[in-house]
């Protein structure tokens, strides 16, 4: 599925081939987005190499997870979200999670982010979701305006995230999605 948003940005679903490009924006959007959250030799250990065969072996077993990537003409893959069943204790429920949304540091602001979430609630309403779930770090104050200004809302779930032996505080969104 290809999508059009803006005259410059196409949105499509991840290929294999995509692996060591949504490794790079998940790798540089960490290191952006969590300096001064988590601890900083994590994000200095993070390597684009290492992240793109964990993606070719999530394609390589068939997982159920729905990749969508934001393309921007001349730049390439700048964006990435991942969405697919509610993980809980090891089971998946019927409700739907955002696993993952990221946009290149120099890409935030420039409307990818935002037609992939668009994306992404409208793919899971078609796959029959009742509503989108997604956890974020609870001091992460700009993408709790972007999930709150995309329709999520606080539940009260909040849960430590453990990284290099820190816990780090995660708060869990939720927003009803409706029949497509």
């Amino acid at each position: 599925m290809t999508i059009r948003t803006t005259p410059d940005v196409l949105l499509r679903d991840m290929t294999v081939d995509d692996c060591e490009a949504v490794a790079r924006v998940r790798v540089r959007g960490w290191q952006a987005a969590y300096a001064g959250l988590m601890p900083q030799s994590h994000l200095d250990a993070m390597d684009i190499t290492e992240d793109a065969e964990r993606r070719r072996g999530f394609f390589a077993e068939g997982s159920p997870v729905v990749n969508v990537v934001a393309e921007r003409a001349g730049l390439g893959v700048i964006g990435w979200a991942c969405y697919g069943p509610y993980r809980e204790n090891g089971r998946r429920l019927a409700r739907g999670e955002l696993y993952a949304i990221y946009v290149l540091p120099e890409q935030i602001g420039a409307g990818a982010g935002r037609a992939l979430m668009a994306q992404v609630l409208t793919r899971a309403t078609a796959d029959g979701f009742p509503d989108l779930a997604l956890w974020v770090l609870k001091e992460n104050a700009p993408a709790r305006r972007f999930y709150e200004r995309s329709g999520f809302r606080l539940d009260g779930a909040e849960e430590p995230f453990e990284v290099d032996g820190v816990l780090v505080p995660e708060v869990r969104y939720v927003r009803a999605l409706g029949t497509p």
